[in-house]
């Protein structure tokens, strides 16, 4: 089975830079998406084989998931159940007979750390929906969880140290989610594997440079480990300022 996640920055700015074509050329078994940035109605994706499922934000042009999947799930849930945090299309959980799949949205803690306070609060929430789930089946969770969780996981990790993505709270609440009995499945594969980052800023060459972050994960139950066969990041892929990052599983 391949899962692929991809924030797209925009679906609509993303099909005029061959979205399509990288979504054919991976062939995924299930094909997740944030940052979708666009309400019901706005785009028709012919997607031959695949069902599709998606959460908008209330606010236009922001935020914004999708799933598209080859298997059709036996139940989707939008939103993780708490008001403050549903409003902003950031997640969709679908079941199937073996484990959860859910595409995953973070929210930015956004210049000066305007949003940490609300950040936390949303950390420890869905941490909690996770590990509600985890009481029937296992869990695979993926997106752009807007974190790099260790120094190796940006270019710049000194000069970044209380920025957004970087700060000692955010990194702090993803060690949280692994020690919870959660696996990052690159660095379950790749521990030491350096100068790989799934983001770069639009600003200063960053990509031509790749002075990036990898904010972008697989997290799995850790009952799935046997079943993990390969993680992949796709740093060759354009069309947005992240690339997709991929999981392949037994």
């Amino acid at each position: 089975m391949k899962l692929v996640s991809w924030n797209v920055n925009g679906l609509r700015a993303c099909v005029q830079k061959n979205f399509m074509e990288s979504f054919q050329e991976l062939n995924a078994d299930v094909f997740c998406l944030q940052e979708t940035k666009l309400q019901e109605g706005q785009i028709d994706l012919e997607l031959d084989g695949y069902y599709q499922y998606w959460n908008y934000a209330e606010k236009k042009g922001y935020s914004g998931t999708a799933i598209f999947t080859k298997q059709e799930p036996i139940s989707v849930a939008y939103g993780i159940g708490i008001e403050q945090h549903d409003k902003e299309g950031r997640v969709i959980t679908l079941e199937y007979p073996e484990y959860y799949i859910i595409t995953v949205y973070v929210p930015n803690s956004q210049n000066e750390l305007a949003r940490l306070p609300y950040r936390m609060e949303w950390e420890r929430d869905f941490l909690a929906y996770l590990k509600k789930l985890e009481e029937h089946k296992p869990v695979i969770y993926c997106g752009d969880l807007n974190v790099a969780h260790k120094e190796i996981d940006l270019k710049n990790p000194k000069t970044n140290r209380k920025n957004a993505g970087f700060t000692d709270e955010e990194r702090a609440c993803f060690t949280k989610v692994l020690e919870s009995g959660f696996i990052d499945t690159f660095r379950y594969f790749y521990p030491e594997q350096t100068d790989i980052y799934s983001w770069w800023s639009y600003r200063f060459s960053a990509r031509a440079k790749n002075a990036g972050w990898r904010i972008d994960y697989f997290c799995v139950s850790d009952c799935l480990k046997e079943r993990l066969i390969d993680a992949k990041i796709h740093t060759e892929i354009l069309g947005s300022d992240h690339c997709p990052v991929e999981l392949d599983m037994e």
